[in-house]
């Protein structure tokens, strides 16, 4: 056992794999799988969920077990010989994959077992696995001729090489931008922890003065407090530019979005599908493009009258400010200035109350109380020195999840913030697999004997990914392949996650998870009533900007048609004019950064975060209606959504928990634009 990504005993062991077991460990790994495959399709006997649909899956989750932790380490430990190694592999597993849902063997023995009689005794969760199979084996290509067959799967492979280099492009152009600023003149309104990050960013490198970069914790406070107008549009001009034709040839994302754009509809196409969105939406809870577009539309209708008086009152408040010709770079700092003069406290005062440890407490504090449930940190070998491990137990001390915590911004590391699966829930002869899950993000990291301080927003997107955490931990389901996120549709994947939010706007949460970091006072209640009044501040712009990238995303895809280059700048801009109310720069490159639908899971996809959130807001409805922290609703909640992973439709989940279906009128509520 010297490979550590072939011990699948416990915890992967972080402290031991270098970049040279990833390619024994995939050979490994692929070659066992297909030999199991082959006896599998060759087999005589009837197939029935042990002889058959069991050995696939314990293929699939050793496989993807090894894989995730390759792909977690290049995300976050991104180095030459990782980047190599990740590279190398990564066309082998599409190509075993493609090979896999291609199999007519295979899908004629899913079929074989949906047609039997020990079809009706499976469980809940074996059912819906033999469903999505078939589903999924059609969706891979297994019913296309042959020549089609190794088309589609030559499609496949180079759409995983060109989204890795896509999001690839993004980091290395992130990772290269420095800007030393001397002038301390030119540093004024920036706050002092932000400064002294930057002082001590530039000692790292042998500089004097203070770096700033594109990572979001040393590019965002330029941009909301500098002062000095030039310093802000430097940084955003590079920012909005990243992995564009307007920086390094050798990282412009302009070719890789149209190749993969071709090359998706060119797929959907041979499987009998109009365009990529219809293809993308037959494993979502949305039924066509269309419904989509309407609900974007409607939604959109509903907000744009507040986006607009949002943006009315910031453009009269920058001539206040000697601003006439509010620019892009302008909007973040107008809207502090703006949000300082109406509710009399700033971001970075908030900032102060909320140090990473009394955070994470009050976090965990939420999760015990509504879900009756015990956290603690605990040990267990990582990548960096900046992540931990934690535990979650039950109250009979049963441990139900495991998750690893990386929360810091740095050089090679790919930037936001993201939950992802380590290891998944299941039994497998008899014994009980626990879940594991990484939470990623991007904060700013502690700056010489201060803690780590978080931002509200950056508390917001911690219960974010630790909803997505939840979900995956604390599932109830024993078969794999639907067992916490897996098998949930997409759009309704952002359920748990956005839900969780809510959170960080009830007193009897936050007062419990802020400490001064000077004083060690509690946020005052005077203070918070200030975010409270004004929570829904630019409500309307930030909806309507959400609904510009869904509505992009969407069009992208639907709109695409054969071997005809679409104009991905053009399109962005026609949907501007439609919805949107701040106007960058016509050298704003934002699709060339925009990893979530070139090579992230969310293609077609990205409406979901306004989808998942008309129903996270009606789900959140029932606490506030029996009690914020109340357990009973925590525990149906747990029961009804989170326990059932993929087992069933997710909409069936949301009418068992809420007794009825999803209401809109929560979410306009929530964002203060209800009637």
């Amino acid at each position: 056992m010297q490979n550590p990504l072939l011990d699948f005993s416990g915890l992967p062991q972080f402290d031991r794999i270098q970049p040279e077991h990833i390619t024994p460990a995939l050979d490994t790994l692929i070659q066992q799988g297909k030999q199991t495959i082959e006896q599998l399709a060759i087999s005589d006997a009837a197939p029935t969920w042990q002889n058959f649909a069991e050995p696939l899956e314990q293929i699939e989750e050793k496989l993807s077990r090894a894989w995730s932790q390759v792909g977690h380490m290049n995300a976050v430990v991104n180095s030459p010989a990782l980047r190599e190694a990740y590279n190398d592999n990564l066309p082998k597993l599409t190509d075993f994959y493609s090979d896999l849902a291609q199999d007519e063997r295979l899908y004629n023995k899913f079929k074989a077992l949906k047609a039997s009689r020990e079809y009706a005794s499976l469980t809940q969760a074996q059912k819906k696995i033999i469903d999505n199979e078939i589903r999924d084996f059609k969706l891979g290509g297994a019913e296309l001729p042959p020549a089609q067959k190794q088309r589609f799967k030559q499609i496949q492979e180079q759409l995983s090489k060109l989204t890795t280099k896509f999001e690839e492009n993004i980091m290395d152009t992130v990772d290269a931008f420095q800007h030393i600023e001397a002038d301390t003149a030119h540093l004024s309104g920036i706050p002092q922890d932000a400064l002294a990050a930057a002082k001590q960013a530039a000692e790292t490198v042998g500089q004097s003065g203070y770096l700033f970069t594109l990572h979001f914790p040393s590019y965002m406070p330029v941009l909301q407090y500098a002062d000095h107008r030039p310093l802000r549009e430097s940084l955003y001009r590079a920012y909005a530019t990243r992995a564009s034709e307007l920086g390094e040839a050798k990282w412009d994302n302009s070719g890789l979005m149209q190749e993969i754009l071709a090359l998706r509809h060119e797929a959907a196409v041979m499987l009998g599908f109009s365009n990529y969105a219809e293809m993308s939406l037959a494993t979502k809870m949305a039924d066509s493009p269309q419904q989509v577009i309407d609900f974007l539309q409607n939604l959109a209708q509903r907000a744009k009258p507040y986006a607009q008086q949002d943006m009315q009152e910031l453009q009269t408040y920058a001539a206040k400010l000697g601003i006439s010709d509010m620019q892009a770079w302008d909007v973040a700092y107008v809207s502090e200035k703006l949000r300082e003069q109406k509710y009399a406290y700033s971001d970075q005062e908030v900032k102060q109350y909320f140090p990473e440890a009394k955070v994470l407490q009050g976090l965990f504090k939420v999760v015990e109380s509504i879900f009756k449930v015990h956290v603690r940190k605990t040990q267990a070998p990582v990548w960096h020195t900046d992540a931990s491990f934690y535990e979650i137990r039950d109250q009979q001390q049963q441990l139900i999840g495991q998750f690893y915590l990386d929360l810091y911004a740095r050089n090679n590391k790919r930037g936001g913030a993201w939950m992802d699966e380590a290891i998944t829930r299941r039994v497998h002869d008899g014994q009980l697999t626990t879940p594991v899950a990484y939470l990623t993000c991007n904060f700013s990291a502690p700056v010489g004997d201060k803690p780590a301080l978080f931002t509200h927003d950056e508390v917001i997107t911690l219960f974010h990914e630790f909803g997505h955490g939840l979900h995956h931990m604390l599932t109830r389901v024993e078969s794999y392949g639907v067992s916490g996120i897996k098998g949930v549709e997409w759009d309704a994947v952002e359920l748990p996650s956005q839900f969780m939010e809510n959170f960080c706007w009830e007193w009897d949460v936050v007062k419990h998870m802020t400490s001064h970091v000077d004083s060690g006072e509690p946020l005052p209640r005077s203070l918070f009533d200030k975010m409270i009044a004004a929570k829904n501040f630019q409500s309307g712009m930030q909806t309507v900007r959400q609904i510009e990238f869904s509505l992009f995303d969407m069009r992208l895809h639907h709109e695409y048609r054969d071997h005809n280059r679409i104009d991905v700048l053009q399109l962005i801009e026609q949907v501007r004019d439609q919805v949107a109310v701040v106007r960058p720069p016509k050298w704003n490159r934002f699709p060339h950064a925009f990893s979530h639908i070139f090579a992230g899971g969310y293609a077609a996809g990205y409406y979901s975060y306004k989808w998942a959130e008309v129903l996270s807001a009606d789900a959140y409805s029932m606490f506030e209606e029996n009690g914020v922290l109340c357990a009973e609703t925590g525990q149906r909640f747990w029961h009804e959504i989170l326990a059932q992973g993929g087992s069933r439709p997710a909409m069936e989940s949301f009418v068992a928990f809420r007794g009825r279906t999803p209401d809109i009128e929560a979410l306009l509520r929530h964002h203060g634009m209800s009637a």
